[in-house]
């Protein structure tokens, strides 16, 4: 007897270590590394940063009271968002499906029967039945099944905190650029009023002979110039107001905002080590759930070589089994245990597991690819930023060059020492670069939000 119980023994652990060989029993691992100068070599790090951009919740990073009011707004009411939301509870049906798989399916089916034969009286015959059947996933069905269910879970809550970070990002982006539409609008208005002044010295210099038609017909056109960039403008703030309404899913109308100099970031924020790319940024997170679910329909592959076991049964009252039981009726139950070993399905098993394992191929290559994208992304991000900032002191002293130049050329143009020509480029240059300052502003605090949502967008 302790023969056969070790030789019972040792053919168990042999089936188990043989089915875990096979792979329907493998467990997928997950990444845990990637190189370290993923974002470049100038900006490689040796250590991890807890305060890295793509750790900080959006409330800490967006201060605006009317950009938060706004993002509030699109996280309630956006479309796409709410969708992502959906697919979340989608793939938790999934899942519960999945795990209830376990357990057996009852069904209760009663049926009753009247029956004559050659005029005589009828006879009349019933069962109420209550059917079990239970399938036992002895070589990983059903855990296969389970573990890609829950992947794929992972992935929807990925794919939701990836518009999550996405709806964030583009209002902040809209709202800043609206910030920026406005500051330039008041600087064209300005200059434009400037113009007004400049052609109105200029007529009246002329009306006493110190100036001539060309020089007065020249300034005027500058002037209508900057009244249509002027109308542009508008235009293009109204486009940008239009553009935010959408993401809120709500009419076009005005929107109340702040101005872009009230605007402040720190500047303490780093990126932290290319793995932090790994852990926050939730489409790098989708990849690798899209490569985990692979696996497990690769092991469940081919867990359908082999072979499926099921227990079934049934208990009830019935009335309908021949002469030993008559009315009312007395019980009967059965029991049956039934195994299915595919033979022969014109190599249909075997075609799904070449597919499956090409696809679990697909979808490592795609993982790979989404973290090198990623890391590009960062890199961009940075590079925009940091060049940015290290061009904001520069653009100011030229603005304040470019205006000493503009005050000192009017006063001569007053009293006859220079030509309208001299204006008339010192008030462009000075417009120019104010609009130009102005667009870097706005460049670096986009730069700072498209490196936010590169790193992650911050977790909810």
């Amino acid at each position: 007897m302790k023969n056969h119980s070790f030789i019972f023994s040792a053919a168990a652990l042999s089936l188990c270590l043989g089915l875990s060989s096979c792979g329907i029993y493998s467990k997928y691992h997950a990444k845990e590394e990637v190189s370290d100068d993923l974002f470049g070599e100038q900006y490689a790090s040796e250590d991890g940063d807890t305060t890295s951009v793509g750790n900080v919740q959006w409330e800490e990073l967006f201060t605006d009271s009317y950009l938060q009011g706004y993002i509030r707004q699109a996280l309630e009411q956006n479309t796409d968002y709410l969708t992502a939301l959906e697919k979340v509870k989608e793939a938790e049906a999934t899942l519960l499906s999945a795990k209830l798989a376990y357990l057996p399916s009852l069904a209760f089916t009663p049926s009753g029967t009247a029956s004559s034969w050659n005029h005589q009286k009828a006879s009349q015959t019933y069962s109420l039945p209550v059917t079990a059947s239970w399938e036992i996933g002895l070589f990983g069905s059903l855990r296969n099944a389970r573990k890609q269910s829950k992947a794929l879970l992972a992935q929807s809550k990925d794919y939701q905190q990836a518009v999550h970070a996405a709806v964030i990002s583009n209002v902040a982006n809209i709202y800043y650029t609206l910030l920026m539409l406005d500051e330039q609008l008041r600087l064209t208005q300005e200059s434009e009023q400037a113009w007004s002044e400049t052609v109105r010295s200029a007529r009246a210099l002329m009306a006493a002979g110190q100036y001539n038609q060309a020089g007065v017909s020249q300034l005027e056109a500058s002037w209508y110039s900057v009244q249509s960039s002027v109308a542009d403008m508008k235009e293009s703030v109204n486009q940008t107001e239009n553009a935010l309404a959408l993401l809120l899913a709500e009419t076009p109308r005005h929107y109340e905002r702040g101005t872009l100099a009230q605007q402040q970031f720190t500047d303490n924020y780093a990126v932290g080590v290319p793995l932090q790319i790994l852990r926050n940024r939730p489409d790098v997170r989708q990849a690798e759930r899209a490569l985990e679910a692979a696996f497990y329909t690769t092991a469940g592959a081919r867990s359908s070589l082999y072979p499926s076991i099921t227990l079934s049964g049934s208990a009830g009252w019935s009335n309908s089994s021949g002469a030993g039981i008559v009315n009312p009726g007395k019980l009967l139950a059965s029991a049956t245990a039934s195994l299915t070993q595919p033979l022969f399905q014109q190599g249909k098993l075997l075609g799904q597991l070449k597919i499956a394992k090409a696809q679990q191929e697909e979808a490592r290559l795609a993982f790979e690819q989404t973290v090198l994208a990623a890391g590009s992304e960062v890199n961009d991000a940075l590079t925009a930023l940091q060049t940015a900032r290290a061009k904001t002191d520069l653009l100011r002293q030229q603005v304040e060059a470019l205006d000493r130049a503009l005050r000192s050329t009017s006063l001569m143009m007053e009293y006859g020492s220079t030509t309208y020509l001299e204006v008339l480029t010192a008030r462009q240059s000075l417009l120019s670069a104010q609009l130009t300052e102005t667009a870097n502003r706005a460049t670096e605090i986009q730069s700072l939000i498209t490196l936010y949502q590169a790193l992650g967008g911050g977790r909810q």
